[in-house]
């Protein structure tokens, strides 16, 4: 098992930005199972020479994943992919009700409410139609 992470520079001006693809594909590689938990992640320095990107932007996606629950970091022994299946499934059912009970408080039907939950999804995934 390795990562693997390629980076689209030519995403251009609506695409992801470098920090952002590095970080959704260690997610999705974590979450997937191709990233074991307890798999030692680079370093922010090697990833960085072997994308051919800042480590500042590497640092970033490091951070948003630890901040995510995706990753963990123990000092000096290095970076990990965390137990965050778990995590990351409550943290997302917590957003699910949080939405439902505050679209309920302004009165949307249940239609409504999906429609605008689709559609922000769409600007997220950046998925115009």
């Amino acid at each position: 098992m390795t990562l693997k992470i390629e980076i689209d520079s030519g995403a251009g001006p609506g695409g992801a930005p470098p920090y952002e693809q590095v970080r959704a594909q260690i997610a999705e590689q974590a979450r997937s199972g191709a990233l074991p938990v307890g798999y030692k992640l680079p370093t922010v320095r090697a990833l960085a020479g072997e994308l051919g990107l800042a480590a500042n932007t590497v640092a970033k996606s490091y951070r948003q994943l630890e901040t995510d629950g995706v990753i963990e970091t123990r000092g000096r022994n290095g970076t990990f992919i965390a137990a965050a299946g778990d995590a990351v499934a409550r943290e997302a059912a917590g957003a699910a009700q949080a939405f439902a009970g505050r679209v309920r408080r302004l009165g949307l039907s249940e239609d409504e409410a999906l429609a605008v939950a689709r559609e922000a999804l769409r600007a997220a995934y950046g998925d115009a139609g």
